[in-house]
Protein backbone atom coordinates (compact mmCIF):
# COMPACT_ATOMS: atom_id res chain seq x y z
CA UNK A 1 0.00 0.00 0.00
CA UNK A 2 1.28 3.53 -1.40
CA UNK A 3 -0.24 6.28 0.92
CA UNK A 4 -1.12 8.93 -2.33
CA UNK A 5 -2.12 12.82 -2.09
CA UNK A 6 -3.86 13.95 -4.48
CA UNK A 7 -4.86 17.97 -4.57
CA UNK A 8 -7.67 18.75 -7.26
CA UNK A 9 -10.58 16.45 -7.50
CA UNK A 10 -12.41 17.16 -10.56
CA UNK A 11 -13.47 15.05 -13.79
CA UNK A 12 -9.82 13.63 -14.36
CA UNK A 13 -8.45 13.74 -10.44
CA UNK A 14 -11.83 12.45 -9.12
CA UNK A 15 -11.45 9.39 -10.52
CA UNK A 16 -7.37 8.59 -10.59
CA UNK A 17 -8.43 9.45 -6.87
CA UNK A 18 -11.07 6.39 -6.66
CA UNK A 19 -8.97 4.23 -8.82
CA UNK A 20 -6.15 5.00 -5.94
CA UNK A 21 -8.90 4.08 -3.37
CA UNK A 22 -9.85 0.86 -4.96
CA UNK A 23 -6.96 -0.64 -5.49
CA UNK A 24 -6.03 -0.41 -1.95
CA UNK A 25 -4.23 2.73 -1.40
CA UNK A 26 -4.24 5.29 0.82
CA UNK A 27 -5.36 8.42 -0.49
CA UNK A 28 -5.33 11.64 1.00
CA UNK A 29 -6.80 14.26 -1.24
CA UNK A 30 -7.62 18.37 -0.99
CA UNK A 31 -10.49 20.12 -3.41
CA UNK A 32 -11.84 23.58 -3.19
CA UNK A 33 -15.48 21.87 -3.92
CA UNK A 34 -16.75 20.41 -1.12
CA UNK A 35 -19.06 18.31 -3.29
CA UNK A 36 -16.43 16.74 -5.04
CA UNK A 37 -14.94 15.92 -1.55
CA UNK A 38 -17.86 14.29 -0.33
CA UNK A 39 -17.71 12.66 -3.78
CA UNK A 40 -14.22 11.13 -3.15
CA UNK A 41 -15.39 10.10 0.55
CA UNK A 42 -17.92 7.76 -0.61
CA UNK A 43 -15.01 6.15 -2.92
CA UNK A 44 -13.02 5.76 -0.12
CA UNK A 45 -10.79 8.44 0.27
CA UNK A 46 -10.28 11.00 3.14
CA UNK A 47 -11.07 13.93 2.35
CA UNK A 48 -8.74 16.90 4.07
CA UNK A 49 -9.49 20.35 4.78
CA UNK A 50 -6.52 21.52 2.84
CA UNK A 51 -3.59 21.28 0.06
CA UNK A 52 -1.27 21.19 3.27
CA UNK A 53 -2.94 18.53 5.02
CA UNK A 54 -3.33 16.33 2.23
CA UNK A 55 0.32 16.25 1.52
CA UNK A 56 0.92 15.41 5.22
CA UNK A 57 2.93 11.94 5.33
CA UNK A 58 2.32 11.25 1.65
CA UNK A 59 4.57 9.03 -0.31
CA UNK A 60 3.57 10.28 -3.40
CA UNK A 61 1.99 13.76 -4.20
CA UNK A 62 -0.13 13.90 -7.44
CA UNK A 63 -1.53 17.45 -8.38
CA UNK A 64 -4.40 17.57 -11.23
CA UNK A 65 -5.57 21.36 -11.45
CA UNK A 66 -6.58 24.00 -14.15
CA UNK A 67 -3.81 25.71 -15.18
CA UNK A 68 -0.02 26.44 -14.88
CA UNK A 69 -0.84 29.08 -11.96
CA UNK A 70 -3.20 26.94 -9.73
CA UNK A 71 -0.03 24.52 -9.92
CA UNK A 72 2.89 27.25 -8.91
CA UNK A 73 0.27 28.33 -6.49
CA UNK A 74 0.01 24.52 -4.86
CA UNK A 75 3.38 24.24 -5.17
CA UNK A 76 4.63 27.03 -3.61
CA UNK A 77 2.23 27.53 -0.62
CA UNK A 78 1.65 23.74 0.35
CA UNK A 79 3.81 21.31 -1.61
CA UNK A 80 7.05 22.30 -1.37
CA UNK A 81 6.88 23.60 2.24
CA UNK A 82 5.33 21.21 3.65
CA UNK A 83 5.42 17.49 1.92
CA UNK A 84 7.86 14.65 3.25
CA UNK A 85 11.38 15.43 1.78
CA UNK A 86 11.01 11.71 0.57
CA UNK A 87 8.10 12.11 -1.35
CA UNK A 88 7.64 11.82 -5.16
CA UNK A 89 5.72 15.18 -6.48
CA UNK A 90 3.90 14.24 -9.79
CA UNK A 91 2.04 17.18 -11.38
CA UNK A 92 -0.42 15.41 -13.80
CA UNK A 93 -2.25 18.70 -14.90
CA UNK A 94 -2.12 20.28 -18.75
CA UNK A 95 0.06 22.95 -18.45
CA UNK A 96 2.79 25.40 -20.37
CA UNK A 97 5.79 24.13 -20.61
CA UNK A 98 7.92 27.15 -19.06
CA UNK A 99 5.84 26.63 -15.73
CA UNK A 100 6.62 23.01 -15.80
CA UNK A 101 10.37 23.09 -15.68
CA UNK A 102 9.95 26.07 -13.35
CA UNK A 103 8.26 23.98 -10.99
CA UNK A 104 10.98 20.89 -11.87
CA UNK A 105 13.77 23.49 -11.12
CA UNK A 106 12.51 24.44 -7.57
CA UNK A 107 11.30 21.07 -6.73
CA UNK A 108 14.52 19.50 -7.73
CA UNK A 109 16.08 22.71 -5.77
CA UNK A 110 14.03 21.88 -2.69
CA UNK A 111 15.78 18.19 -2.88
CA UNK A 112 12.69 16.74 -4.53
CA UNK A 113 12.51 14.24 -7.23
CA UNK A 114 10.06 15.32 -9.71
CA UNK A 115 7.93 14.76 -12.61
CA UNK A 116 5.67 16.33 -15.04
CA UNK A 117 2.96 13.79 -16.31
CA UNK A 118 0.01 15.02 -18.78
CA UNK A 119 -2.67 12.44 -19.16
CA UNK A 120 -4.29 11.27 -22.36
CA UNK A 121 -7.69 8.78 -21.96
CA UNK A 122 -9.93 11.34 -20.71
CA UNK A 123 -12.74 10.68 -17.69
CA UNK A 124 -13.52 7.41 -19.13
CA UNK A 125 -9.49 6.50 -18.89
CA UNK A 126 -9.39 8.19 -15.26
CA UNK A 127 -12.56 6.28 -13.90
CA UNK A 128 -11.09 3.12 -15.53
CA UNK A 129 -7.56 3.24 -14.61
CA UNK A 130 -6.38 3.10 -18.14
CA UNK A 131 -4.83 6.27 -18.89
CA UNK A 132 -1.81 6.94 -21.09
CA UNK A 133 0.77 9.49 -18.58
CA UNK A 134 3.49 11.36 -20.43
CA UNK A 135 6.22 12.07 -18.43
CA UNK A 136 9.10 14.34 -18.17
CA UNK A 137 11.58 13.44 -15.53
CA UNK A 138 14.87 12.83 -15.02
CA UNK A 139 15.78 9.08 -16.29
CA UNK A 140 17.19 8.00 -12.99
CA UNK A 141 13.82 8.77 -11.59
CA UNK A 142 11.37 6.74 -14.33
CA UNK A 143 11.01 3.60 -12.83
CA UNK A 144 9.88 4.99 -9.37
CA UNK A 145 7.58 7.11 -11.22
CA UNK A 146 6.19 4.03 -13.20
CA UNK A 147 5.31 2.72 -10.90
CA UNK A 148 3.86 5.50 -9.23
CA UNK A 149 1.20 6.01 -12.01
CA UNK A 150 0.64 2.29 -12.78
CA UNK A 151 -2.30 1.75 -10.34
CA UNK A 152 -4.22 4.63 -13.00
CA UNK A 153 -2.29 3.59 -15.92
CA UNK A 154 -2.72 1.65 -19.48
CA UNK A 155 0.28 3.31 -20.79
CA UNK A 156 3.23 5.13 -18.69
CA UNK A 157 6.00 6.24 -21.38
CA UNK A 158 8.91 8.65 -20.79
CA UNK A 159 9.16 12.00 -23.23
CA UNK A 160 12.40 12.91 -22.08
CA UNK A 161 13.68 15.95 -19.38
CA UNK A 162 11.35 18.14 -17.32
CA UNK A 163 8.64 19.78 -19.46
CA UNK A 164 8.36 16.86 -22.38
CA UNK A 165 5.77 15.32 -20.92
CA UNK A 166 3.55 18.88 -21.46
CA UNK A 167 5.03 18.87 -24.63
CA UNK A 168 4.14 15.40 -25.32
CA UNK A 169 0.62 16.24 -24.00
CA UNK A 170 -0.06 19.79 -25.94
CA UNK A 171 1.18 18.06 -29.50
CA UNK A 172 -0.72 15.30 -28.94
CA UNK A 173 -3.95 17.34 -28.67
CA UNK A 174 -3.33 19.97 -31.34
CA UNK A 175 -3.17 16.93 -33.20
CA UNK A 176 -6.54 16.01 -32.05
CA UNK A 177 -8.24 18.76 -32.39
CA UNK A 178 -7.14 19.45 -35.72
CA UNK A 179 -8.69 15.98 -36.60
CA UNK A 180 -11.64 15.66 -35.05
CA UNK A 181 -12.25 18.75 -37.22
CA UNK A 182 -11.25 17.05 -40.43
CA UNK A 183 -13.51 14.08 -39.66
CA UNK A 184 -16.55 16.65 -38.86
CA UNK A 185 -16.35 18.29 -42.25
CA UNK A 186 -16.14 15.33 -44.08
CA UNK A 187 -19.21 13.55 -42.14
CA UNK A 188 -21.01 16.67 -43.05
CA UNK A 189 -20.00 16.68 -46.24
CA UNK A 190 -21.10 13.54 -47.28
CA UNK A 191 -24.47 14.02 -45.62
CA UNK A 192 -25.26 17.20 -47.50
CA UNK A 193 -23.74 14.75 -50.81
CA UNK A 194 -26.62 12.47 -50.24
CA UNK A 195 -24.11 10.08 -48.90
CA UNK A 196 -25.10 7.59 -45.59
CA UNK A 197 -22.77 9.07 -42.51
CA UNK A 198 -22.76 5.80 -41.34
CA UNK A 199 -21.76 3.81 -44.64
CA UNK A 200 -19.43 6.89 -44.78
CA UNK A 201 -18.16 5.81 -41.66
CA UNK A 202 -17.64 2.32 -42.43
CA UNK A 203 -15.92 2.80 -45.79
CA UNK A 204 -13.44 5.71 -44.32
CA UNK A 205 -12.28 3.71 -41.07
CA UNK A 206 -10.92 0.87 -43.49
CA UNK A 207 -9.61 3.48 -46.44
CA UNK A 208 -6.92 5.73 -45.93
CA UNK A 209 -8.92 8.99 -44.01
CA UNK A 210 -9.19 6.48 -40.77
CA UNK A 211 -7.41 7.87 -37.70
CA UNK A 212 -8.24 7.80 -34.30
CA UNK A 213 -10.79 10.92 -33.87
CA UNK A 214 -13.27 8.84 -36.74
CA UNK A 215 -13.00 5.14 -35.50
CA UNK A 216 -12.76 5.64 -31.87
CA UNK A 217 -14.75 8.59 -30.86
CA UNK A 218 -16.78 9.24 -34.25
CA UNK A 219 -18.74 12.18 -33.96
CA UNK A 220 -21.58 10.69 -35.56
CA UNK A 221 -24.22 8.88 -33.50
CA UNK A 222 -24.26 5.18 -33.94
CA UNK A 223 -21.33 3.90 -35.09
CA UNK A 224 -19.01 4.18 -32.13
CA UNK A 225 -21.26 2.96 -28.77
CA UNK A 226 -18.76 4.11 -26.47
CA UNK A 227 -18.75 7.84 -28.04
CA UNK A 228 -19.95 11.12 -26.41
CA UNK A 229 -22.37 11.42 -29.59
CA UNK A 230 -24.43 8.84 -28.34
CA UNK A 231 -25.08 10.58 -25.43
CA UNK A 232 -25.91 14.39 -27.20
CA UNK A 233 -22.33 14.72 -26.20
CA UNK A 234 -22.16 15.11 -22.76
CA UNK A 235 -19.25 14.17 -20.65
CA UNK A 236 -16.33 13.17 -22.51
CA UNK A 237 -13.63 16.21 -23.36
CA UNK A 238 -15.07 19.34 -23.12
CA UNK A 239 -14.65 21.72 -25.92
CA UNK A 240 -13.63 24.05 -23.69
CA UNK A 241 -10.12 21.95 -22.38
CA UNK A 242 -9.66 21.40 -26.07
CA UNK A 243 -9.62 25.26 -26.55
CA UNK A 244 -7.36 25.23 -23.15
CA UNK A 245 -4.78 22.93 -24.72
CA UNK A 246 -4.79 24.35 -28.19
CA UNK A 247 -4.47 27.89 -26.53
CA UNK A 248 -1.35 25.95 -24.58
CA UNK A 249 -0.42 24.57 -28.19
CA UNK A 250 -0.10 28.38 -29.92
CA UNK A 251 1.48 29.95 -27.11
CA UNK A 252 3.99 27.34 -27.56
CA UNK A 253 4.51 27.48 -31.15
CA UNK A 254 4.69 31.37 -30.99
CA UNK A 255 7.68 30.77 -28.46
CA UNK A 256 9.53 28.62 -30.95
CA UNK A 257 8.42 30.42 -34.09
CA UNK A 258 6.82 27.03 -35.38
CA UNK A 259 3.93 27.38 -37.69
CA UNK A 260 0.45 25.40 -37.17
CA UNK A 261 -1.94 27.40 -39.11
CA UNK A 262 -4.40 24.23 -39.05
CA UNK A 263 -4.07 24.46 -34.97
CA UNK A 264 -4.78 28.37 -35.15
CA UNK A 265 -8.08 27.90 -37.19
CA UNK A 266 -9.27 24.69 -34.98
CA UNK A 267 -8.76 27.18 -31.97
CA UNK A 268 -11.17 29.78 -33.93
CA UNK A 269 -13.49 27.10 -34.24
CA UNK A 270 -13.50 25.87 -30.67
CA UNK A 271 -13.55 29.03 -28.95
CA UNK A 272 -16.73 29.61 -31.40
CA UNK A 273 -18.19 26.32 -30.03
CA UNK A 274 -17.13 27.70 -26.71
CA UNK A 275 -18.67 31.71 -26.82
CA UNK A 276 -22.41 30.27 -28.24
CA UNK A 277 -22.53 28.11 -24.78
CA UNK A 278 -21.16 24.85 -25.50
CA UNK A 279 -18.04 24.22 -23.79
CA UNK A 280 -19.11 21.75 -21.53
CA UNK A 281 -20.53 19.66 -24.19
CA UNK A 282 -17.70 16.91 -26.03
CA UNK A 283 -15.50 18.57 -28.35
CA UNK A 284 -17.49 16.67 -31.33
CA UNK A 285 -19.80 18.03 -30.48
CA UNK A 286 -18.24 20.59 -33.10
CA UNK A 287 -20.21 18.39 -35.84
CA UNK A 288 -23.22 20.06 -34.55
CA UNK A 289 -21.88 23.80 -35.31
CA UNK A 290 -20.60 22.66 -39.02
CA UNK A 291 -23.99 21.17 -39.76
CA UNK A 292 -25.96 23.88 -38.74
CA UNK A 293 -28.22 21.76 -36.15
CA UNK A 294 -26.96 23.47 -32.91
CA UNK A 295 -30.45 23.33 -31.30
CA UNK A 296 -30.25 20.05 -31.56
CA UNK A 297 -27.78 20.01 -28.37
CA UNK A 298 -30.17 22.05 -26.70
Amino acid sequence: MTNYSLIGLGNMGGGMAAVLAAAGHKVQAFDLSSQALARAAEAGVTPCASAVDAVAGAEVVLTMLPAGAHVREVYAQAILPHADPAALLIDCSTIDVDTARAIAREARIAGFAVADAPVSGGVAGAAAGTLTFMVGCADADFLTIKAALSPMAKTVVRAGEAGAGQAAKICNNLLLGVSMIGVCEALTLAEGLGLDPERFFEIASTSSGQCWSLTSYCPWPGPVESAPSNRNYEGGFAAAMMLKDLRLAQGAAASVGASTPLAAQAQALYALFDRLGYGERDFSGLLQLLRGRLDELA
